[in-house]
């Protein structure tokens, strides 16, 4: 999995910097869809992305965790809060060096994402740690979800091209393999 998640984000990251046919699509496929849907609810949408939101998630899931747990899965902890802290260690020198212009805009440093990779890693982190202290699997579906649906919101609110989400959530999923990898070594 790690693999493929780096490969994805390799193969995306090159077609944006030499302007790639994938690039090419990805254009065409968000001029045709940014500005659909209800703006409050697509606003909304890709508000999850923002810290102010994603990281109360992440810290009150981090927060539970050692409730119940204290220090027993203190690697898996530790794995995503530096997960966390590597999202703008990753995506920042990226955005520079790529230099994408917006959708709606001629400013650039768009690619990759920070609000979805700050969205995955965060809810994604939060659904890690919860996941062994619930009776019931719902942790990562619900974390899948707001993921999901922050990427639709910044798309079809013109704040992100389609590529610069893909491209986040592969960066940073390869974060998160690292961190069940943590889990696993922590409960075997």
């Amino acid at each position: 999995m790690l693999a493929l998640t780096l490969l994805t984000f390799a193969v995306v990251t090159w077609q944006v910097a030499v302007d790639g046919p994938l690039r090419a699509l990805d254009e065409r496929i968000s001029s045709r869809i940014v500005g659909h849907g209800p703006p409050a609810f697509t606003e909304l949408l890709a508000d999850l992305g923002n810290l102010a939101v994603a990281l109360p998630v992440l810290g009150a899931s981090l927060a539970y965790a050692y409730w119940r747990e204290g220090l027993r899965r203190w690697r898996e902890t530790v794995g995503v809060v530096l997960a966390m802290a590597a999202v703008p260690a990753l995506v920042v020198p990226l955005k520079a060096l790529l230099d994408r212009p917006g959708p709606l805009t001629d400013a650039t440093g768009y690619y990759p994402s920070g609000h979805a990779a700050t969205a995955l890693v965060a809810y994604g982190g939060a659904a890690l740690l919860l996941s062994p202290l619930l009776r019931r699997p719902w942790a990562m579906p619900v974390a899948l979800v707001l993921t999901l649906a922050t990427g639709i919101g910044l798309v079809l609110r013109g704040y992100h091209w389609p590529l610069d989400v893909i491209g986040s959530w592969a960066l940073c999923g390869a974060l998160l393999v690292v961190v069940t990898r943590c889990r696993r070594r922590s409960s075997g």
